[in-house]
């Protein structure tokens, strides 16, 4: 059984910041987890510590990377479709992991999912020691190339307490997750989470 220790949140930022000091160059880190989990502050929060040591830091929200309302809902709302039809991870990867790991560039919205329209956003260049935080859910099941990776991790009780009625279809989804990060954290009690140990 694997064992797990308390951690503060900001002791888990300043954890994730020396792992991701130790990497020189451009690095793409995945903080992945449920949208309860808030994975967009977190990463937030960690890129700003970064910042603090002088690193170039950003963040990219995966919800900025949704399909198009015809092709998320082509199929209904289901665990099937929130996985497979939802996100456009393949641009995600083309976009901004690929993009910023070969060509020191990287896009930082592709779709508005508030007005189903094309973000318009600008390519933007990477410094040669730029560190991207990639937020959201399901990150670590589409074989994509982060450098290091958070889990978030919360139970069915705690995804059916913190998730809104109206998104509860999404949670079969989540559950079905078997992410093998470089961080994972216990993330059902947010205030005290609890980081599992390695060997």
């Amino acid at each position: 059984m694997p064992q797990f220790v308390p951690i503060t949140q900001d002791a888990l930022v300043e954890r994730l910041v020396e792992r991701v000091r130790t990497l020189p160059g451009r690095r793409v880190i995945a903080i992945d987890g449920a949208d309860a989990a808030r994975p967009l502050d977190f990463a937030h929060r960690t890129a700003a510590a970064l910042r603090d040591t002088g690193r170039s830091a950003e963040v990219v929200s995966l919800h900025d990377y949704v399909r198009p309302a015809s092709l998320r809902v082509e199929f209904g709302r289901d665990d099937i479709s929130y996985r497979t039809a939802w996100f456009d991870y393949e641009a995600l990867r083309r976009e901004v992991i690929d993009a910023v790991h070969k060509e020191g560039r990287w896009l930082p919205a592709l779709w508005d999912e508030a007005t189903d329209r094309s973000a318009r956003a600008t390519i933007r260049p990477a410094a040669a020691d730029t560190v991207l935080f990639i937020a959201g859910p399901m990150l670590l099941d589409h074989y994509l190339d982060f450098d290091l990776t958070l889990h978030l991790h919360m139970s069915e009780q705690a995804l059916r307490r913190t998730t809104p009625p109206e998104d509860h279809w999404t949670i079969p989804a989540l559950l079905q997750t078997s992410p093998t990060p470089t961080f994972f954290a216990r993330w059902d009690h947010p205030d005290r989470p609890a980081l599992r140990l390695t060997d």
